[in-house]
């Protein structure tokens, strides 16, 4: 095979064949394809697209470029869950334990803040002493004993995966739907779970910003677990505006705890119930959807959840103590409001410019080399549709250095839009795809 042929083929808008997908992505690995012609590649996907058995085959070539998580030893079915990025997005910390504590297993790989969207394993290790790096031992140990693990995946799975990311963030080629949906797939394949609930996230915050765009998305995903035989359900989820009403790590954890013990907002506890009762129902612990949901509602009422996340917390070296006692967090020493400019309702909630405004205050990585202050971020107080007078606060910015504040405010002001006419927030679950 030459590259140049296979490049040519795809350019032309033809199909390429799985052999031949599986020799480009294993040439770039191993140093014998060059990046421009990888480059070439990805630009001729980009604009001719990829059928769903391209995309499966380019899917699979990326998990046998590296290790792959064998979880045969953990009893019981194992369920995965991944969520494409948005701001304020901590359904993992509120949803793993939930379903874990109505019997799912659940062996979760998580990865750190992109962009404007937080990391998972960047929340968890705001509580002090939590670890996020576990051996495939102590992961298997752990959902055995507890039901569940959220730990980093280890450099080793898909290294496919980081090549061609980094190529196409060079290459202006992210944002392509088979691109996207092999990337997401091959981690969650080689990450060993039997069945995926996917989040596909739209809206302001999201990667994808129109409806159809995320369907796209979602179809790609559930069509290439059904091509290699893994069960996979995609939940459409609005994220017009943040979910919930914390962003940053400390800020979110603390906020998942009292979502737990059914003190939180309403659309975070939402929509886990509506992704753990799909997760119930993959894993054949509910005869349908209304069972699964009054299972979760149940191990809410009585405590189970929260149990089950301190348990957690514990087993991976962190404090059990902040669940019961949130204020063991860490706390910005400096904490801000931003008044309304008008009076009004609120219109519009631009959530990508408030997830850029957490940055600045340091909750995220500018830069992939920087720390993350763990105590930075914002917090809520006026949501769609909510009344607001000239002056009061729309957010609270918390910080540790005052030179970030002022930045900060400037994109929270441009973030909202104060009218006249009321608007209540559209649904917060849009499709399924199964």
């Amino acid at each position: 095979m030459r590259a140049y042929d296979l490049i040519k083929k795809k350019r032309n808008g033809e199909e390429l064949a799985a052999e031949e997908i599986a020799w480009l992505v294993g040439g770039y690995v191993r140093g014998e394809v060059p990046a421009e012609q990888i480059a070439a590649l990805l630009m001729a996907v980009y604009f001719r697209g990829m059928s769903s058995r391209e995309t499966a085959a380019l899917t699979l070539a990326m998990v046998r470029s590296g290790e792959t998580l064998d979880l045969s030893g953990i009893r019981g079915r194992t369920v995965d869950k991944h969520s494409t990025g948005g701001v304020g997005d901590k359904t993992s910390i509120v949803l793993v334990p939930l379903a874990a504590s109505a019997g799912v297993r659940i062996a979760k790989l998580s990865g750190r803040a992109l962009g404007h969207t937080g990391g998972t394993l960047d929340k968890l290790e705001s509580i002090p002493g939590l670890r996020t790096e576990l051996s495939p031992r102590e992961l298997i140990d752990q959902v055995n004993r507890i039901g569940c693990a959220i730990a980093g995946q280890s450099a080793q799975l898909v290294p496919a995966d980081k090549l061609l990311y980094a190529l196409r963030d060079r290459t202006a080629t992210v944002d392509s739907v088979p691109l996207i949906a092999s990337s997401v797939m091959s981690k969650k394949l080689a990450a060993g779970s039997s069945a995926i609930v996917l989040d596909v996230k739209v809206g302001s915050g999201a990667f994808m910003k129109t409806l159809p765009e995320a369907r796209a998305l979602a179809e790609a995903m559930v069509g290439i677990g059904r091509e290699v035989g893994r069960r996979t359900v995609a939940v459409v989820s609005s994220m017009e505006q943040p979910l919930g009403r914390a962003v940053g790590n400390a800020l979110e954890v603390e906020e998942a705890v009292r979502t737990l013990r059914g003190e939180g907002p309403e659309d975070l506890r939402e929509l886990c119930l509506a992704l753990g009762a799909r997760m119930l129902l993959v894993a054949g612990r509910a005869p349908d959807a209304a069972a699964a949901r009054a299972a979760l509602e149940e191990r809410l009422a009585r405590g189970d959840a929260l149990r089950t996340l301190a348990e957690m917390v514990a087993a991976q070296g962190g404090d059990p103590g902040v669940v019961a006692h949130p204020e063991r967090l860490p706390r910005a020493p400096i904490q801000e409001p931003v008044g309304a400019e008008a009076e009004g309702t609120v219109a519009a909630v631009d959530a990508e410019a408030l997830g850029h405004a957490a940055i600045l205050l340091g909750a995220g990585r500018p830069r992939g080399d920087e720390r993350i202050d763990p105590a930075a971020g914002i917090v809520i107080h006026r949501k769609l549709g909510d009344p607001v007078r000239r002056g009061e606060p729309l957010v609270t910015l918390h910080a540790s250095q005052a030179e970030r504040l002022a930045p900060a405010a400037a994109r929270v002001r441009a973030a909202y839009r104060i009218g006249r006419d009321a608007r209540a927030p559209g649904p917060l679950v849009l499709d399924t795809v199964e």
